[in-house]
């Protein structure tokens, strides 16, 4: 998402050109770029200009759906989300108050960070570096 979000003016981004940016392989790509599809976080087009692209602006994705979409579940224990039924102790459970917690100060944490906060700090990384 994040190579998109640098190189999405230059129109719809090749796959082999994350795939050499990013030093990662193909088939890890397109699995990852297959659920981003799915989630409706990223657009595929497909013809000699084809590629993928956002589906809206940078500063318009949290890291949170992000890796929401890509990861699924980002519960540290399966009896933290509401409602769950994963446990037969949860009513009882004198730790599952801090997997609660720890949930909700991972999910608030993920969801105050934009797409276009991480470009915005690494073109300021890279000013300060003078790269």
């Amino acid at each position: 998402m994040l190579d998109l979000a640098r190189h999405d003016v230059d129109g719809p981004v090749a796959l082999r050109m994350v795939v050499e940016r990013q030093g990662i392989t193909m088939k890890y790509t397109e699995g990852i770029m297959a659920m981003l599809v799915k989630a409706k976080l990223v657009v595929s087009l497909r013809g000699k200009t084809g590629g993928y692209r956002l589906a809206k602006r940078p500063d318009e994705y949290t890291v949170y759906e992000v890796l929401l979409a890509a990861e699924g579940d980002l519960l540290p224990v399966a009896c933290g989300e509401p409602n769950s039924t994963s446990c037969p102790m949860q009513d009882t459970c004198p730790t599952r108050s801090v997997w609660v917690g720890l949930a909700t100060v991972i999910r608030e944490y993920l969801q105050s960070i934009t797409l276009g906060d991480l470009v915005q700090q690494e073109t300021d990384l890279s000013f300060c570096n003078g790269i």
